[in-house]
């Protein structure tokens, strides 16, 4: 079995798994009631290492900070199951395909190959300001004389041999040009009238020939290009107006819980909304369109109303994926007929995150945790490989890198922990360097950090390799040395 069909086995699988879920109740429930960490060590940070700060206590008024167990748990699917799982479930249908010019495109997907539409160079040009000269030296000019770019073609129709004319950079080159001789290698005899070189001369040196980067038809990037700066300036130089592109997909967010200010100081029991203002910024980093924030606090019906009234291709949601007696996210999907693709992840933090579909040709939904942290493990598990499906574009391929310092794992769980990326100091090893505030409550450290770690059950010891997921912003600045390590 070739290791594609290895993986799509395991998401079939998967799929399997949680579409019968309903048959293995009373195996997760055993399952569930002998892991040492549950659901709630992902509201207090139990599994981080005892050594270590693990942050404030969960907050007593937050809707996920005391769960009561479910009545009928699902079983938490691995870790790599679950992206792979959603992944798939992006790329479930056909990619709609829209024009966008230029000024529009960027940040966008190619929808299809992007093929040069014209030679590139078009014409033979010269590289340089200078001489174009024909056969061997010394050459004759004309006086007053030039070929300038942008002036159409050479007004000298061929070059004859022994000749010489004045050419700017960019300028079509006369048909029969042996070379082009840079200003400041030439030298002119104004009383002679003619033009000399003080260095040899070797043929075709400072031309750019007609098609030298490309000829008509060639593909210049695949289709699934992420549209940067560089390829618009590519597309313009090859012919095109307008691209091909996969529109972005449309993200809906909704807040959920009573106890989250918007605005001011936390006091009496209420606390800032850190994921609102988070949210948006990194799912538009993921390639999203996103509308604003919208708090529904712990409400039922305003969540479902939410949820059947958004036009959007993703709704992700913020708090309530417990079991709480406010946790409404599970009672309002099954009311709504929503089909669970992912009921819980073997992940800490961010064990109970889900994903779901609401309608067969209907939004996906993706439940984050509460807890920052936790939040943010759940929307690099299950929003970006999902998010790339949608968009057209590959999905992150995680890699392996040293890491400096033991980092403790969960007894059964994949852990995902901060870790910034350091360079290697007298000819050792890039590595990277896990970072203190890890718990699931905690921001400090994914704040400095550039990546996550995903550290297998048991944990790595240090001086060994770990899978990396990069976050999608640059490496940490300098200054976090020593603050957050």
């Amino acid at each position: 079995m070739t290791r594609d069909e290895a993986e799509e086995l395991a998401v079939e699988q998967a799929l399997a798994l949680v579409g019968g879920r309903n048959q293995a109740r009373d195996r997760a429930r055993d399952r569930a009631e002998d892991q040492t960490g549950d659901q709630t060590g992902d509201q207090t940070g139990d599994q981080m290492p005892h050594h270590q700060n693990t942050g404030e206590p969960a907050d007593p008024h937050s809707t996920l900070s005391t769960p009561s167990p479910p009545a009928s748990p699902a079983p938490a699917l691995p870790w790599d199951r679950a992206r792979a799982v959603a992944a798939r479930a992006g790329r479930g249908g056909p990619l709609a395909v829209v024009r966008l010019p230029l000024d529009r495109a960027l940040g966008h997907v190619l929808a299809e190959p992007l093929a040069a539409l014209t030679d590139l160079p078009s014409f033979d040009t010269s590289a340089m300001d200078g001489w174009a000269v024909a056969g061997p030296g010394p050459w004759t000019y004309e006086e007053g004389v030039s070929l300038l770019a942008g002036a159409g073609e050479s007004p000298t129709g061929r070059l004859p041999d022994g000749t010489a004319v004045r050419i700017a950079t960019g300028a079509p080159a006369p048909a029969d040009t042996t070379a082009v001789i840079r200003s400041e290698h030439a030298h002119v005899d104004e009383a002679r009238g003619l033009l000399s070189t003080r260095r040899p001369v070797v043929t075709g040196q400072d031309i750019r020939p007609r098609g030298q980067e490309c000829r008509s038809g060639d593909q210049l990037v695949p289709a699934g290009t992420v549209v940067t700066p560089a390829v618009l300036g590519l597309a313009a130089a090859a012919g095109y107006d307008a691209l091909p592109a996969v529109p972005r997909p449309r993200v809906d967010v909704l807040v959920l819980g009573d106890e989250l200010l918007a605005a001011g100081l936390p006091h009496d029991g209420l606390i800032r909304d850190a994921l609102g203002p988070m949210l948006g910024p990194w799912l538009r980093a993921l390639g999203a369109e996103v509308s604003g924030p919208r708090r529904l606090g712990d409400d039922a019906e305003a969540l479902r109303e939410a949820l059947t009234s958004s036009d959007a291709d993703l709704i992700v949601t913020t708090g309530g994926t417990a079991s709480g007696p406010v946790d409404h996210v599970h009672p309002v999907l099954a009311a709504l007929g929503a089909e669970l693709l992912v009921d819980g992840v073997a992940v800490r933090p961010g064990h109970p995150m889900l994903l779901a579909r609401l309608a067969p040709d209907g939004p996906h939904l993706v439940g984050l945790p509460g807890n920052p942290l936790a939040a943010v493990s759940g929307l690099l598990t299950l929003a970006e490989p999902l998010l790339a499906g949608l968009a057209g574009r590959p999905a992150q391929d995680a890699y392996r890198t040293l890491v400096h310092a033991d980092v403790p794992g969960h007894p059964h769980d994949t852990r995902l922990v901060p870790v910034v990326h350091r360079a290697g100091r007298a000819g050792g090893r890039d590595h990277v360097a896990p970072l203190r505030y890890n718990g699931p409550a905690m921001l400090r450290g994914i704040a400095a950090a550039d990546g996550l770690a995903v550290v297998p059950a048991g944990g790595v010891r240090s001086g060994t390799e770990v899978e990396i997921l990069d976050l999608p912003w640059a490496p940490a600045t300098p200054w976090t040395e020593g603050y957050f390590t």
